[in-house]
């Protein structure tokens, strides 16, 4: 059955008058290491869109000369068995599991799996009872058998929680962007101009008629490893296709256009938060948000089965330098 619950294509939101759960956010326990992490050494680079595939709606153009400091990023979102390792660490429980359910793409779902609430305007997404991060597609799935996958089902919030306990934080839309882009500046892709560069897939998006058939030539149905297909030229993975990933910005169609030049932060208010480089379910048909400039707004109550994140910290000489510029991993608000 189906119901009046918000969303849209890419990503449903919970209804607005459902009352959010709460649970206070751990403090950092790690000290931020950048073992693994990447080091970009940011400068000036062209940000946004204005080509004929982008969304205006979306608020990608206009394309603006942005300056960044530099910062260590992750080269791929979070993965399942990242997770797990802090969840077993802290006990925490996401917002889906304390909400009971999540958004669930139906074509996921064994054809057997009782009726379900759907999305009125995208009924491919599905209320599933029992989804959360470790059960992914519901009761009788299991997460531990992809762990090298993005995990998924993870709220702003509980990303939040993860970077607070990391000693990390999420990027911004501007750092993300930059990372993403790999080096290369106006084009849509992290690799350069073509989807399928002499025919070959370079991330994990939908092939086939949406959302009946997908023809999986690119290996995948749903999600894929954290570290599969070509890295870009930072040597970051999937930064687009896969899962959507959260920004620390909120979410204004409007502030590109008017927001600081300088280590831009997005807007100091609004409902929701920012997330970028699409997801397994985009297909040009419907949904090309799957380039380095494209964006959406998401509650951050919200999760649903196709938006993971990445982390990052910043470069400084001291956690009191970072503490000063107002980049600990805590102060982050959800509101």
């Amino acid at each position: 059955m189906t119901d009046t619950t918000t969303g849209d294509c890419c990503a449903p939101t919970r209804p607005a008058g459902d009352a959010s759960p709460t649970e206070t956010v751990r403090t950092r326990v790690h000290s931020g290491s950048t073992v693994g992490l990447v080091r970009l050494d940011g400068g000036e680079f062209r940000m946004g869109s204005e080509r004929d595939e982008a969304y205006p709606q979306d608020g990608e153009g206009p394309v603006r000369t942005v300056r960044l400091d530099p910062f260590w990023i992750s080269p791929t979102a979070v993965s399942v068995a990242d997770f797990a390792v802090f969840v077993d660490a802290t006990g925490y429980r996401t917002d889906a599991e304390r909400w009971g359910w999540s958004f669930v793409f139906g074509g996921l779902l064994p054809d057997d799996f009782p009726p379900t609430r759907g999305v009125a305007a995208a009924p491919w997404w599905r209320q599933v009872e029992g989804a959360y991060w470790w059960r992914p597609e519901g009761p009788g799935s299991d997460a531990g058998d992809r762990p090298d996958h993005p995990v998924t089902h993870v709220s702003f919030r509980d990303a939040l929680a993860y970077c607070d306990w990391a000693g990390l934080r999420l990027p911004t839309e501007a750092e993300w962007e930059y990372a993403a882009r790999g080096g290369l500046e106006g084009k849509p892709f992290p690799w350069g101009e073509q989807l399928e560069p002499s025919g070959r897939h370079r991330m994990n998006v939908w092939q086939g008629e949406f959302p009946g058939r997908n023809e999986c030539s690119d290996g995948w149905y749903g999600t894929c490893p954290v570290d599969a297909f070509e890295p870009n030229g930072y040597g970051l993975h999937n930064t687009t296709g896969n899962v959507w990933e959260w920004c620390a910005d909120r979410f204004d169609p409007d502030f590109p256009a008017r927001d600081t030049r300088v280590n831009p932060r997005g807007p100091e208010r609004g409902e929701r938060r920012s997330a970028r480089g699409g997801s397994y379910l985009c297909h040009e048909s419907y949904c090309r948000r799957y380039r380095v400039s494209a964006r959406q707004g998401v509650t951050p109550d919200s999760s649903i089965g196709n938006i993971g994140f990445r982390c990052v910290r910043d470069v400084w000489s001291s956690d009191e330098e970072q503490e000063a510029a107002g980049w600990n991993a805590g102060s982050s608000s959800t509101s």
